[in-house]
């Protein structure tokens, strides 16, 4: 049985991995068990375990919060998975890693594949960037892997909950709710993420791989399929991303097509809609 280490295990798409790898050992570590900032610590514990894979889903995902933490924001994203990759390579493990939509610069109307050039419009998407970099120059075993945004059953623990859960909790306590309806992304079920990349991992086909669900909406979309399923009678508003007035500018268009994904000779994720349905029937909302 191959070993697995898991780091960022308190994460909601972590809680998903350790639900499907159970074919695996795998081994968690959770932030306070393991800051990858903590570079002694990190190559110590990888030494130790001697594992055949290391997930990481580790990151510094505060988006807005990253443009006023710039540091922070490379150190954990960028400088730290450059540490991961060299540990890789040393303790022989494959390396996956997760990357963003975000580092692109929505440019584009179509969907975007693996080859297209990323143009990271903030200082999250950017030092997302950067880490993939150093995955790409350094790792010698490695899935890249890039997703959308991400709602699993566990919630974001960085972020407290997940945008369906942000918007059933707004709902319910009667607020009128602005949401932008500018931005074209892909929501992703992490429990879909986390069964595709068992898939992936076991073809030993490496490389940069684009993993969302299939279809795209705006934001304002998603939340207003959110209600519709649930039949709640939302106060909601559409806005553009200039009114709602974030501080990280992100992409107007960030919808990937899981291109390398068909190449390797696997199945497209179902389409978001149809994930959403689970979900919210899994929380028991349905």
């Amino acid at each position: 049985m191959e070993k697995v280490a898991l780091i960022g295990a308190n994460g909601q798409l972590a809680h998903d991995i350790l639900r499907v790898f159970e074919n695996y050992e795998v081994v968690g570590f959770t932030h306070a068990e393991l800051d990858i900032t903590d570079f002694n610590l990190l190559r110590e514990r990888m030494s130790s375990l001697k594992p055949d894979v290391i997930i990481n889903t580790a990151a510094y995902h505060r988006v807005d919060e990253c443009e006023d933490y710039p540091e922070k924001s490379f150190l954990v994203n960028a400088v730290a998975v450059r540490e991961l990759a060299k540990v890789s390579n040393e303790v022989g493990a494959v390396l996956v890693h997760f990357s963003t939509d975000y580092v692109f610069g929505g440019d584009k109307d179509t969907p975007y594949t693996e080859e297209d050039a990323p143009m990271p419009l903030s200082v999250y998407g950017t030092s997302k960037l950067a880490g993939e970099c150093f995955v790409r120059s350094i790792a010698r075993k490695f899935f890249l892997i890039r997703t959308c945004g991400l709602y699993g059953k566990a919630g974001s623990s960085g972020k407290g909950g997940n945008f369906v859960e942000t918007m059933i909790k707004l709902a319910n306590a009667g607020k009128h709710i602005r949401v932008v309806s500018d931005q074209i992304v892909t929501p992703t079920y992490t429990y879909d993420l986390a069964v595709k990349v068992r898939e992936l991992l076991e073809t030993g086909s490496y490389g940069l791989y684009h993993i969302t669900s299939g279809g795209s909406c705006s934001w304002y979309e998603f939340a207003r399929e959110i209600f519709g399923k649930l039949s709640m009678d939302a106060d909601i508003e559409p806005i553009t991303s200039e009114e709602f007035g974030a501080k990280a500018k992100r992409p107007s268009y960030s919808v990937l097509d899981n291109e390398n994904l068909r190449r390797a000779g696997l199945s497209d994720m179902r389409d978001w809609r149809d994930a959403l349905e689970d979900y919210l029937r899994e929380k028991g909302y349905i």
